[in-house]
């Protein structure tokens, strides 16, 4: 289990591995380079980016109302992909967040899963 502590590669590795057998859902090593988000790696299901490792930080698909909150809570960020145009379903945890990335990962699968 990864801690706040680990680098952000450790813990999304834990993130990965906790969910690459989750049905449908694909891990960076099994995904053919693109450029939707550059070089990051990610985690899709039924080809869907739900969760990613962008600049070190943990960027997950919620629902708006739930990034607003957490956002307010002071728990991360809207998702800037570098354009100046914040996402208002992607959120970014810092690399040094207390969130559990698991968790918020899981959230995201089951969010992203129900989206076809």
């Amino acid at each position: 289990m990864s801690s706040p502590g680990d680098t952000p590669e450790v813990r999304f590795a834990t993130v990965v591995t906790a969910l690459r057998s989750e049905p449908a859902v694909t891990c960076p090593s099994d995904i053919p380079h693109t450029k939707k988000f550059g070089a990051s790696p990610e985690l899709r299901v039924n080809n869907k980016i739900f969760a990613m490792l962008v600049r070190g930080a943990l960027v997950v698909k919620l629902p708006q109302q739930r990034v607003d909150a957490l956002v307010t809570a002071g728990d991360g960020a809207r998702f800037d992909p570098g354009r100046g145009r914040l996402m208002k379903e992607w959120l970014t945890l810092a690399p040094t967040s207390d969130a559990d990335w698991l968790s918020l990962a899981r959230e995201a699968l089951g969010f992203v899963n129900t989206k076809r």
